[in-house]
């Protein structure tokens, strides 16, 4: 964080004079400038990344500042920003200058000249925000090239044409490095018509930086700052920046780890204290919150409410995590963390579709897509939504085409149920055979993509399949034993992390 002041050092700014001001008005013609007319808008908080005031009356605020300062609006209930061309939310105002650095390769700010007398913030009146409503959630797009900007708008963007998700979420890793990819890619996000929100991940910094906060420059440039909060409906959501880059204890070259600095921690602190326990609080963030060092700083300022949850990217597989008292959570249940399915799956790697796009299944054995999240209230449910395939495809099952009836009992079948979790139930059953029998959940790696990745391999020694891991939602149980010549239908019936029941059938025959 830019801002390095204590709250003593920000009560003397404003005494010496060292002070932003500005007006939150209602912007009744929707031009994005304070017309004649147009109100200022009372008890709406603004922030300086750090401190978080309300305006008075006439929607006024001061907060300090120094050379280096984003601020921004925290959009309320029932009001929207405008946005811009392509729908990225305008709810900021960036004080630099002297500009970015000019030592990275991908530019930043040009110098933003004095401090306005005054920066007003737009917004207006929406007419109807539900406390019912859908957001999209893109964990780690990560195109490298134009080829793969191209990938995610015919593997995803495409399909999401007339969505009903009121808005989305880019989870980190917008990039793979190339910073100049921003631009097109945003430009085809917009075509879903709904106001698009990012999260800043390691792929999206620029390397060149010798420290941390010189390292979102070019981020700040497309998307403003790199942590900052809004409502919609019910839900309090706070995107947070947690990663940390710059030259580590033990590390040789610079590199980037999982942290959040003393700023964002006080920014947070004082947004809560803002925010009534009535409201789900919905963290967004890119590394997942058990590789954030100092997370228990986190747990304290948020255990204690009643409606909390988070959700991040960046390792390339989905899971539902329950953090609790063995990693320090000390809240009454424990906290529910999402590590999001990714748009780019296993890195945009496998072999290509019929229309050229790489299958990019994920090492867990889950397939790239996305997450389509209902709100409603204090509660959500996640959809688990792979890319380019029905909305019923939930699981895969995987068990050899062909087996010996005298093989059955040591034959194991496997189970991979996308959005299962520990709190999940996977059953399996032999049609016309005996009852269902529940399946044990296991943590090995998907045979279902470690086949396939020997395959393609071997198929293609220049293709780099990482390694599989553990996968987080997989089942397994043997066969029943002495399963009788002919073709037999296996069924599974899972229920997901929100206790949903998804079915799939697999076909198996069974030979002397």
């Amino acid at each position: 964080m830019k801002i390095q002041c204590t709250l003593i050092l920000s009560i003397l700014t404003l005494c010496q004079g060292y002070a932003a001001n500005g007006v939150v008005f209602e912007d009744l013609n929707k031009n994005g400038i304070r017309d004649v007319g147009e109100p200022g808008l009372a008890n709406i908080a603004v922030s300086n990344q750090r401190e978080v005031v309300k305006t008075d009356a006439e929607g006024r605020w001061t907060l300090p500042h120094d050379d280096d300062t984003i601020f921004f609006v925290i959009k309320p209930q029932g009001y929207a920003p405008p946005v811009n061309e392509v729908q990225l939310p305008q709810f900021y105002y960036i004080h630099k200058p002297a500009g970015s650095p000019k030592s990275t390769r991908y530019a930043g700010l040009e110098p933003t000249g004095d401090l306005p007398e005054s920066i007003d913030f737009p917004l207006h009146k929406v007419a109807d925000e539900p406390e019912k409503f859908q957001a999209i959630f893109f964990g780690d797009p990560q195109p490298l090239n134009i080829d793969q900007v191209d990938y995610i708008a015919h593997d995803v963007l495409s399909e999401l044409i007339g969505t009903d998700a009121k808005f989305g979420v880019t989870l980190g890793d917008i990039m793979f490095d190339n910073l100049s990819l921003f631009e097109p890619s945003n430009a085809n996000i917009a075509l879903l018509g709904i106001p698009w929100y990012n999260v800043i991940g390691n792929h999206d910094l620029n390397f060149e930086a010798e420290i941390d906060s010189d390292s979102d420059e070019t981020f700040h440039r497309y998307f403003g700052p790199q942590y900052y909060s809004f409502d919609y409906g019910a839900v309090h959501f706070i995107v947070l920046d947690d990663v940390d880059w710059g030259l580590h204890a033990g590390k040789e070259k610079k590199t980037y780890k999982g942290g959040l600095d003393a700023d964002q921690i006080e920014f947070v602190k004082n947004d809560l204290a803002l925010v009534p326990e009535s409201k789900l609080v919905c963290l967004m963030m890119h590394i997942p919150l058990i590789g954030v060092g100092n997370r228990a700083e986190l747990y304290r300022l948020i255990e204690k409410r009643p409606y909390t949850m988070s959700i991040s990217g960046h390792t390339h597989w989905h899971a539902h995590l329950y953090i609790d008292e063995k990693d320090g959570w000390k809240g009454d249940k424990p906290h529910h963390h999402i590590v999001n399915v990714t748009v780019s799956g296993s890195w945009w790697t496998g072999r290509k579709n019929e229309v050229g796009i790489p299958h990019a299944t994920m090492r867990d054995g889950a397939p790239n897509g996305y997450s389509i999240i209902t709100f409603d209230g204090v509660t959500h449910t996640l959809d688990f939504k792979a890319a380019g395939a029905p909305a019923d495809y939930q699981m895969t099952i995987n068990v050899p085409d062909e087996i010996k009836s005298v093989n059955s009992e040591q034959t194991p079948v496997y189970v991979n149920l996308f959005n299962g979790s520990e709190k999940s139930v996977v059953k399996l059953k032999v049609k016309d055979r005996g009852d269902w029998i529940e399946m044990k959940k296991v943590l090995e790696g998907d045979p279902f993509f470690r086949a396939m990745r020997q395959r393609e391999m071997a198929a293609d020694p220049g293709v780099k399949w990482r390694e599989p891991i553990e996968s987080g939602h997989l089942w397994k149980i043997n066969l029943p034993a002495n399963l009788k010549p002919g073709s037999h239908l296996l069924m599974v019936e899972g229920t997901d992390a929100y206790g949903r029941v998804h079915t799939g059938n697999r076909i198996l025959r069974v030979i002397d």
